[in-house]
Parts: structure tokens; C-alpha cells; sequence
């Protein structure tokens, strides 16, 4: 089972994504994590993607898609969902190309729809742990127990979750990504789906629609 999840920053993708791989032994391919860890380990594709990441601006295309390729075709058949990728829609004629050479293609598109302003409210309160990349609201700070360590967990906020970036990464989404909506629909198993729900029930509106 192949999936697209797509939305914009802040819309649950990522939430989801999780509980769709615990429950069916997929893998979540998160471009936003994957140039995340090679920031971390100072590689080449990782230091150019920073700069524009810190800015909240869409990676290069060939950047992407060249991490994109890799990674699918070291999961050797294995389920995935895509988060953060494509974003656009000659992106998405890249992955489309890049599937069927591999012999794969989408099983579903989900959309996630969710207001600029409820947006904007959740990405300022993220906090992410350096350590297991936990992602938490500033609420739930202190209850959050960590994957990789017994100290607990060590939470900062991410650059591109600041006030001033957040409005440039929902301006790039609305400029860049949202196209790929008109795109998609033709997909017999693309679906929107109301992003402000609950966790809970966004998830079950997704189990619906795959079962």
C-alpha cells in the first residue's frame, strides 16, 4: 500500500502518518525528517536544503526527488506514505515517472484541509525533541516521554516553526503546493478530508476510505 498524504504545514500529516504505519507496517517517508537528519549529520544535500528550509522555501526539485528515489528503492517492495513530497506539480509528474519505472504507483491521495489561522496556531506551539524528534505541543511538554533516552526529552522550536517563517511557509503552500489539489482529483482514490477534527477521527475517516 502506497499512499500520498498531502496538506499544508500543520494540517496532521504527519500524526497520521504515524498511526497508519504502527497499525499496517508501512514506512512514513517525511521529506521534512529526511533532510532534517542529513542537516544533522552535515551532509552535502543536507547543507543545501538548509538554507532554504531555515527560510521556510521549497527545496530544489532534483533534490528531492534524487533523496525520493533512494529511499524507495531501498524499501525493497515495503509500504510507504509520502509526507512532504510532491509539492508541486511538476514534482508530481517526477514521482509519477520515478513509480512507474519502479513498477509502483499510488493507491491513495488524501488531502488534509485545515484554515490558514488554525494553522498558524498550531505550528507556533510545536516543540521537537533533538533526541527522538518527538513532536509535541508547548503543552504537552512536560508530559512527553522519550524514545531514545531516559532523561526525557530535550524540546527547542524549530526554525521553521517561528511566527515569521510560518506566515512564508503557508504563503509558498498556497503559491506552489496548492495546485496539485486540481491535479489529484482526477485519482479515482483521492479524498479531502477536514483536517480540523480530532486525531481520532480523522484517522478513522482514513481506515473508511482504505477498507
Amino acid at each position: 500500500m502506497n499512499l500520498l498524504f498531502m496538506g499544508p504545514p500543520g494540517s496532521g500529516k504527519g500524526t497520521q502518518s504515524k498511526l497508519l504505519c504502527d497499525r499496517y507496517s508501512i514506512v512514513h517517508l517525511s521529506t521534512g525528517d529526511m533532510f532534517r537528519e542529513a542537516i544533522t549529520n552535515k551532509t552535502e544535500v543536507g547543507m543545501r536544503a538548509k538554507s532554504y528550509m531555515d527560510k521556510g522555501e521549497l527545496v530544489p526539485d532534483q533534490v528531492v526527488i534524487d533523496l525520493i528515489r533512494a529511499k524507495v528503492t531501498s524499501l525493497s517492495g515495503k509500504g510507504f506514505i509520502l509526507d512532504g513530497f510532491p509539492r508541486t506539480v511538476p514534482q508530481a509528474i517526477a514521482l509519477e515517472d520515478l513509480l512507474s519505472g519502479l513498477g509502483l504507483k499510488l493507491d491513495g491521495v488524501f488531502f488534509f484541509d485545515v484554515q490558514k489561522e488554525i494553522l498558524v496556531n498550531r505550528l507556533s506551539a510545536r516543540r521537537t525533541c533533538r533526541k527522538c524528534n518527538q513532536v509535541v505541543s508547548a503543552d504537552d511538554v512536560s508530559k512527553a516521554k522519550c524514545a531514545v533516552n531516559s532523561d526525557g526529552c530535550d524540546f527547542y522550536q524549530r526554525d521553521d516553526d517561528k511566527p515569521e517563517v510560518i506566515a512564508k511557509r503557508i504563503q509558498v503552500y498556497q503559491d506552489q503546493t496548492s495546485p496539485m489539489i486540481e491535479y489529484y482529483k482526477s485519482n479515482p482514490n483521492f479524498l479531502k478530508i477536514d483536517g480540523t477534527q480530532p486525531a481520532d477521527q480523522v484517522f478513522q475517516v482514513i481506515l473508511n476510505k482504505i477498507s
